[in-house]
This record gives C-alpha cells, structure tokens and sequence, in this order.
C-alpha cells in the first residue's frame, strides 16, 4: 500500500486561518458531489493545505454541521468555515492566564474613586499604595492597570478620564534665542547646583491667567526644581506689584533669614510682571538682598519646565477660560496641598512633601 507524499512547509504550531478554512470547505464541497471512491482523504487534503493530517482531523470536527441530508434523503455532515473560525475565536478568549484583579471589587473602587474624584493617574495610584501599604488582594504594576482600564474592566472609568488621555505629542520645535527683556541675568548664568538640581532652593516660578474677557486675576506658581514641592498664591492682578506682594508676604511669614536659605534663586519668563527684578531680589524687611532671580530665553519654556508641569496638573482642576476670580482660596490651597502629596516617579515614587521633609509649604 502506497502513502501520500506529505511535506509539512508551515511554521510548527502556526493555526489555520479563516482564508484556509474556506478553502478546506471548497475542497469538501467538491467532494461531496463525487462518488466516496473519488473523494480526497484527509492526508491529501492536509497536503493541499500545506498541514499536518492531524490538524485536518481537528479542523473537521471543529466545522462539523448537520446531520444534512442528501437527493434521497441520506444522512451526511458537513464542513463549515463560519462555524469552525466562530469557535476557535470563542476558544481562543480562554488563552493566557487568569487577570489579577480577578473578582476583587473593592480594588477596582478603589481605583475608579481615586480617577474620577482625585484626579489621580494610574501611575500615581500605584505608587502610592506600594508606599503606604496595599490594604487590597490585587497588586499589579502600573502597566497592568493601563491594561485593566484598556480592556474596560475598571467600573465608570473610561479612556477619556485619564489625565492626559488622547493627547498627542508636539511635533519637532524649533529653538528660538532672543536677547532678554530688560537688564536681568540670564537663565546660563544661573548656578551649576540650580542646573543639576544637586540641592533645594531653586525655584521655578510662573503665572497662570484667566484668560480673555474672564477677569483681572490670576495664580503666581513656584515650583522648587529639586523635590518638586509647589507653591500657589492667588493675585488680584496680573502685574508686577501683585507678584511682589505676594513674595514680600511670604517673607513676612518666614522670615528674612528663612526665606533667603529657602529661596536661592528665582527663575522666571521675560513676561512683564517678573522684569522688576531688583525689588523681586530685595527684602521687604532688610532692604538687602534675599534672592536671586534669571530670566529664561524667550519662547524657552523647556528652561523651566518643572513649572510648566505644575501649570499642567493645576489645569486638571482649574481648566483654561476659567475665572480665578471666583476660584475660592480655600479651593487653592488644596489643590497644594494635593500637588505636594502626589507621588512623583521622578522622586521614586515619593511626593513633594516626604522629599522636602516640610509638613506644609509656605
């Protein structure tokens, strides 16, 4: 008795697809018009097909239809594409091991509360629950979490509540270097410990304004550039006398010799309300010198970005066209305090407030 010559020319443990599937239902569909003399067997259908016989064998009893019957009412089965690919997607939703989370509910509650209401990101929830303990049955990384919130299994949280979901990224920017308004320092001039944010002290500060026809009022933000501790005052204006008066408050609180070991240097943009640097640099109680402050180059915000990603986590609960006139200053403050407890990757997972060793900011 001869064999079928078989040569196997697919990838070990590559699957059927649909496209073969239908063939192999063409294949039997012709057949099934022979006498059972003339029909194909399986080894020489498995060699059209270019697999193993086996897995025409699996492939049959996957796709079998009927009981069908023919001209004089013979009972036969059948092959079916449709039916074998429909089970073998159904088969395959049963591949990989068990998600984590598994029926932990008060985990996925857990997490959709801190989106939702605290505006906190996956990330930041991971953290802070491997700092303080994980009171859960569920640890996962943060990847894992993207992936539960991907595959929607986190109860009321969809894409859109992520902090910054569906944002693309900037395309190539072209630097720019203008000469600085006025006479102040430059940001090169600054101290290689402010560049290499080797000691704290250094600090980034910026405004954030209402916007067109929505007040006169607006947010002056410092951002230390080490521990990334935040500072936030409301001003009534957007001026040069508002941002003064806000530091010389400051300075009153702490005092001369405080404020001057915790506020080394100042760095700002060249936007009118910081060109008066000398009396920014000046105690409002001395009279002498209490700070340093530079001046970024214009259309350089990358020279202070540690501000520019304060502004942006603000802007989660004060968006753009706001009137910060009606933003409360017990509103404020919490947001602070909220910006100061937020575990930062960058500090390795701890917030502002454990880095700086401070309870409370100024």
């Amino acid at each position: 008795m001869s064999q079928f010559k078989y040569t196997k020319k697919r990838k070990k443990g590559e699957h059927l697809g649909y496209r073969e599937r239908d063939k192999l239902e063409m294949l039997i569909r012709e057949d099934e018009s022979k006498p059972k003399r003339k029909r194909r067997s399986q080894r020489q259908l498995a060699w059209l097909l270019k697999c193993s016989p086996a897995t025409i064998s699996r492939e049959l009893k996957r796709g079998r239809v009927g009981p069908l019957y023919g001209k004089e009412l013979e009972q036969y089965y059948s092959y079916s594409a449709d039916v074998a690919q429909d089970h073998y997607e159904m088969q395959s939703t049963a591949k990989g091991k068990n998600l984590k989370i598994h029926k932990d509910h008060a985990f996925a509650r857990h997490v959709s509360e801190q989106i939702l209401v605290q505006k906190q990101s996956p990330d930041a929830i991971i953290m802070r629950l491997r700092r303080e303990g994980n009171p859960f049955q569920t640890d996962v990384c943060t990847r894992t979490l993207y992936n539960y919130l991907y595959m929607g299994i986190i109860p009321g949280v969809a894409l859109s509540d992520l902090p910054y979901a569906g944002l693309q990224t900037k395309g190539p920017y072209k630097r720019i270097r203008r000469a600085l308004k006025g006479d102040g320092k430059s940001v090169e001039d600054r101290p290689s410990q402010a560049n290499l944010r080797e000691e704290g002290g250094h600090w980034e500060m910026d405004c954030i304004v209402s916007g067109k026809r929505k007040g006169k009022a607006c947010l002056l933000v410092m951002t230390e550039r080490k521990t990334r501790e935040v500072i936030i005052r409301k001003l009534r204006t957007h001026t040069g006398q508002s941002v003064l008066s806000a530091l010389n408050s400051i300075e009153r609180s702490l005092g001369t010799n405080t404020f001057k070991e915790r506020f080394k240097t100042i760095t700002t943009d060249n936007g009118h309300e910081f060109l008066g640097w000398r009396a920014i640099e000046t105690s409002c109680i001395s009279g002498k010198k209490r700070t340093e402050q530079y001046f970024c180059h214009p259309y350089s915000s990358w020279e202070r970005g540690s501000v520019e990603n304060s502004n942006r986590l603000i802007r989660r609960f004060i968006p753009k066209g706001t009137d910060l006139s009606k933003v409360t200053s017990k509103t404020i403050r919490w947001i602070q305090e909220w910006m100061n407890d937020l575990p930062r990757r960058i500090l390795n997972g701890m917030s502002a407030k454990i880095a700086s060793g401070r309870p409370e900011a100024a």
